[in-house]
């Protein structure tokens, strides 16, 4: 075979560059087309299919994100600024998979500062997790269906191995990603959560509450509180519990803790008659509070008025212990004689409305027969003496006034709120309203 030589400069002939042995030339230095021998080190093939890499970044890049607007139709529906941030994205999980290739004794990529370090928090709420799994596919698809024209000879199963633990790196840092996300988001929540409990509990009136209600979801309508104790689990497994139970219901829910007092509002929209709201809504929930009384708040039409039902709760849980056989949950209304003793303002002033004004707007004979069989014992007999009248007479008065007032005269229970409610209305009478 004939051998062409060159001079050198100590006079010494050399083989030309054509017959330079291909494994000489530094790795760094192998010109783009040329191949590699079979038996290159694992070094030499790793270098050239960094330098192929890195010449086919953008390509890999745009058609990642080609093959998203191909395959995902929520990519195509977003807006040209979050396909932008997404492809930055893609661009980026290249360039750091090419730098972490270069240098694999670097351990474990950084993926998050990496790669999704570039978009803003706020991609976290267009993008949701599943679909960000979806787009990691899509890019791994891509890089794969060129394995073999992007690694060196001998370098493909190399190349493999590589994706696969980077796309795991990934995968684990996409989830953390999102893990905080959503903790912040969940911590956020709740401060929010206990910040418009509080408000409204205290009658503040502020202005922004349906927008915070807003952008914590809310939208059903009407709305209820309910009030118990914490009992002896600790307060965040309670709010949680109350919280996942009341979504599981389809309820939107507002939690709060007040020292040993738990208080939730919820959004139950019109899934029951309105004559069973309040209890029928908050009974699926009793069980989950301390326990002790778990008193519900009347039904109010929006979030803005939820005040006057919250105060009803908290207010009926303090006075509860002075009616240890009421039910479990018991409505706050049912207690306002117990609220009126204990100082209620409202309980005292919806007594005067609802039972001592429409007796007296009735006339003066209701409320006559009314005091005296309340002070003779509920006896039919003894009150008609006391009034000179028929029995019967009696009879059809005490049917007057449960028509009126919902309570009924002979009912022990019945018999306390009326009792309560004419004692208010005629202290109300020489107060002058």
């Amino acid at each position: 075979m004939n051998t062409e030589s060159r001079p050198t400069e100590d006079g010494a002939s050399a083989p030309t560059g054509s017959e330079t042995p291909q494994d000489q030339i530094p790795p760094e230095h192998t010109p783009a087309g040329q191949t590699l021998p079979e038996q290159a080190p694992p070094e030499q093939i790793r270098a050239e299919t960094v330098r192929r890499l890195e010449r086919s970044m953008g390509v890999l890049g745009t058609a990642a994100v080609s093959r998203m607007e191909e395959k995902l139709g929520w990519f195509r529906r977003m807006s040209a600024q979050d396909r932008s941030w997404i492809g930055l994205v893609a661009q980026s999980g290249v360039a750091a998979f090419v730098d972490w290739f270069r240098n694999p004794e670097r351990g474990r990529p950084a993926i998050t500062v990496e790669v999704f370090g570039t978009a803003p928090r706020e991609l976290t709420r267009s993008v949701s997790l599943q679909q960000t799994v979806d787009m990691i596919r899509v890019v791994i698809d891509v890089v794969e269906s060129q394995v073999d024209d992007l690694a060196a000879p001998g370098g493909a199963q190399q190349l493999r191995e590589a994706m696969l633990r980077y796309t795991r790196e990934v995968a684990f840092s996409s989830a953390k990603v999102y893990a905080r996300a959503a903790e912040a988001r969940g911590a956020w929540d709740a401060r929010l959560e206990a910040l418009i409990v509080d408000a409204l509990l205290h009658g503040d009136q502020v202005e922004g509450l349906q927008t915070w209600g807003s952008a914590l979801g809310w939208s059903h309508t009407p709305v209820i509180a309910v009030a118990g104790d914490l009992g002896d689990e600790g307060g965040n497994k309670v709010l949680d519990d109350l919280r996942s139970a009341a979504r599981r219901l389809g309820y939107d829910v507002l939690a709060g803790m007040q020292g040993r007092r738990v208080v939730v509002v919820i959004g139950v929209g019109d899934r029951y008659p309105a004559e069973e709201l309040p209890a029928a809504a908050a009974e699926p929930l009793a069980g989950l509070f301390g326990s002790g009384p778990v008193v519900v708040g009347p039904a109010v039409p929006d979030l803005h008025a939820a005040g006057t039902s919250v105060r009803a709760a908290v207010s009926g849980l303090r006075a509860a212990v002075a009616w240890p056989d009421a039910p479990r949950p018991v409505l706050a209304d049912d207690l306002l004689p117990e609220r009126a003793l204990e100082g209620d303002t409202e309980a005292r002033q919806q007594l005067v409305t609802e039972v001592y004004l429409p007796l007296q707007g009735a006339g003066s004979p209701l409320l006559d027969t009314l005091s005296v069989y309340l002070e003779h014992a509920s006896s039919l007999e003894a009150t008609a003496r006391m009034l000179f009248v028929h029995p019967n007479t009696v009879r059809y008065r005490l049917s007057r006034i449960s028509e009126l007032t919902g309570h009924i005269p002979s009912d022990g229970r019945g018999s306390f709120v009326l009792r309560v409610a004419v004692a208010l209305g005629r202290l109300s009478e020489t107060r002058g309203g």
